[in-house]
């Protein structure tokens, strides 16, 4: 068989083992979800981090629909297809929307994983929705009292009207560990549905979602995450108890963890899924 053809046989083999990614429009009430699909097997959901598309999830949504789960990305209100109402509302507004993904899967409770903003969202899911829950995974959440200078970092790192030089410093504050590139991340944040889920956060009590409900817990953290310091690192463990939480540092990553270590943070994933009951 001469080169280029041999070429395209493995092409086409490659192509034919990697999992099909389609999309899909929900509809609930006046809400419609844009959801990104791919993979066959238990079911896992994604949810992204403040004001950035769940297309960011790509790497770790390829390897974790490779290794045999079936992958949702929903797209949050204002992304792609997704629409909603973006005022006066809750983290039990984007809960219900996430309940709705699940529900329309009609294939058991799903593992939910949430990237920073997404880890509030897949808590209160999982305490307003437990019958769809199976597990939560915190991906790069934020401590129970953050550092008001690590906030001051995010706000102004996810506003696109901020000057391009003082975003690149609140980058490299909370987001990139040293020697990460954080220049792509100047781009990406959509100011609407920032606005629209640091309402629905500031509009919903801690107290509310904190718990997680009462399913298991994996905390993936950057080791160099200010959100996340080491002296927090057991925070949860020491609420909830080594029995329902586990903690996973991931070296060289801090708050974007998913794009800096974006294999570490999927193997984390299927080790711990594997464990689940």
């Amino acid at each position: 068989m001469n080169f280029p053809r041999l070429l395209a046989v493995l092409l086409l083999a490659t192509s034919a083992a990697m999992p099909q990614r389609t999309r899909e429009v929900i509809r609930r009430d006046n809400v419609t979800i844009d959801v990104i699909e791919e993979g066959r097997g238990p079911l896992l959901v994604l949810l992204p981090s403040l004001g950035r598309d769940s297309e960011e999830f790509d790497p770790v949504a390829e390897q974790l629909a490779g290794a045999g789960l079936r992958v949702l990305r929903p797209q949050p209100r204002g992304y792609g297809h997704s629409t909603g109402p973006m005022t006066n509302i809750t983290l039990h507004d984007y809960a219900r929307d996430v309940a709705a993904v699940i529900e329309r899967e009609n294939s058991g409770p799903a593992i939910l994983a949430g990237h920073a903003f997404g880890h509030f969202v897949a808590k209160m899911t999982a305490v307003d929705f437990p019958q769809l829950t199976r597990g939560v995974i915190l991906i790069g959440a934020a401590q129970k009292k953050p550092d008001p200078a690590v906030q001051r970092s995010v706000a102004i790192a996810s506003d696109p009207s901020q000057p391009e030089a003082a975003r690149l410093q609140a980058l490299k504050h909370v987001f990139f560990a040293a020697g990460n590139d954080p220049t792509g991340w100047l781009t990406g944040f959509h100011a609407s549905v920032r606005d629209a889920e640091v309402i629905a956060r500031d509009a919903t009590p801690q107290s509310e979602y904190y718990s997680g409900g009462k399913a298991p817990l994996l905390d993936i953290q950057g080791a160099e995450d200010p959100y996340k310091p080491a002296a927090a690192a057991d925070e949860l463990v020491e609420d909830f108890g080594a029995a329902r939480v586990k903690v996973v540092r991931i070296p060289h990553a801090a708050h974007a963890i998913i794009v800096e270590q974006p294999r570490a943070v999927a193997d984390a994933i299927l080790v711990w899924v594997k464990q689940l009951p």
